[in-house]
């Protein structure tokens, strides 16, 4: 006899969509550009004062919007949320239907992953957002890119199973994958997709992978939620650097390849510019790994921290962490480099205006003597 099938009472897919919208944006000066209404993220759950948050992300509502679906239109409720990195997350909070079956909610859920009307909706939303806090961004800019994310944030289940029960009778691996297909998935690539699963209490439960997540909390924290959307901005951000090092890169391995020959590049190096570039992009890069790092700081070892860190891990942050790194730590190798050519040729050009000097001094000691 097969399992009941569970069936949602209460249940939200929390689809995020991230921007990098500038180098750095003043939280203080963006909160009061939207409003009072605006507020500084809080987490709310026992033990949370163990995660710290130095300068916390500012949210503001954006009111409620349409999302077209195949099944119709849906009213969605919107959020904008900011970091002082520079990245910005636009939140829509799609409601599922009462009477929702697991089965159901993972054709849902591969609607959402991947719907381009979301893409839109939130790319329409993120302009306005721009234009309302150009007073507090430092460098603004556009990246085309962008890092989704999608929270099937579960507040309440018919019967209240516990989390052992949810693990035996939902197919969680096919819907965090959006798997409508009727053919079942490997016990492999099923524990693959679950490993990440972590349980406070008997009836509570998380389950963390790369693209999405599910969130089962009767208690209505959204704290799970907040912090792995703070894990994807900071995968965002590294992204964005890390493709910002490879254009530097090979721009110097380019300018280094096509550079001048003559003699007067024996007196004037042609990397001084690319030299205060490259000078400049390191800075920059410095600063900007010390705010990503300084977003979230644990100082303990507890559930939420567990989440989070599982998080990290899943998203692979650490691996793009370690790409930045790498090539900072080239860029500075190379820019040691270039500035030792640029200061031989300053030192070229000192010693050559120092003979010229001195032949100019002979000569004009010798003028005396041939006029006579």
């Amino acid at each position: 006899m097969s399992a009941e099938p569970l069936i949602l009472e209460k249940a939200y897919a929390l689809c995020y969509r991230i921007y990098d919208v500038a180098d750095e944006i003043d939280l203080e000066k963006a909160r009061r550009a939207f409003s009072q209404d605006a507020r500084r993220l809080k987490l709310s759950r026992e033990n949370s004062q163990y995660i710290q948050l130095p300068n916390p992300p500012v949210a503001y509502e954006l009111g409620r919007r349409v999302l077209a679906l195949r099944g119709g239109p849906v009213t969605v409720d919107a959020t904008a949320r900011l970091f002082d990195h520079g990245a910005a997350s636009i939140i829509l909070a799609v409601p599922i239907p009462d009477g929702t079956s697991f089965e159901q909610l993972a054709g849902l859920a591969d609607e959402l992953y991947d719907s381009q009307a979301l893409e839109a909706l939130t790319g329409e939303l993120i302009e306005g957002v721009r234009k309302t806090i150009a007073p507090a961004v430092h460098e603004r800019r556009t990246w085309e890119q962008n890092e989704s994310y999608t929270v099937l944030f579960v507040e309440r289940i018919r019967g209240n199973p516990s989390a052992e029960d949810i693990l035996a009778r939902g197919d969680l691996a096919r819907l965090l994958l959006g798997e409508v297909d009727s053919r079942p998935l490997s016990r492999g690539e099923s524990e693959a997709v679950i490993q990440n699963r972590f349980s406070y209490s008997v009836d509570d439960l998380v389950v963390v992978d790369w693209n999405s997540a599910f969130v089962y909390e009767p208690s209505g924290s959204r704290d799970i939620p907040d912090l792995l959307e703070i894990a994807n901005a900071q995968l965002l951000e590294f992204r964005f650097y890390d493709e910002v090092l490879d254009g530097h890169i090979a721009r110097i391995h380019d300018q280094v390849q096509a550079r001048r020959q003559g003699m007067m590049t024996l007196f004037r190096s042609p990397y001084r510019d690319l030299v205060r570039e490259t000078l400049s992009t390191l800075v920059d890069l410095n600063e900007f790994i010390e705010r990503v790092e300084n977003s979230l700081k644990i100082i303990g070892d507890f559930y939420l921290a567990k989440v989070y860190e599982a998080a990290v891990r899943r998203l692979r942050i650490p691996a793009w962490q370690a790409s930045v790194t790498r090539k900072h730590q080239l860029l500075a190798q190379t820019y040691g480099l270039l500035k030792g050519e640029v200061d031989t040729a300053r030192s070229l050009t000192l010693e050559a205006t120092i003979v010229a000097l001195i032949v100019l001094e002979i000569v004009m000691a010798l003028l005396p003597a041939f006029g006579h």
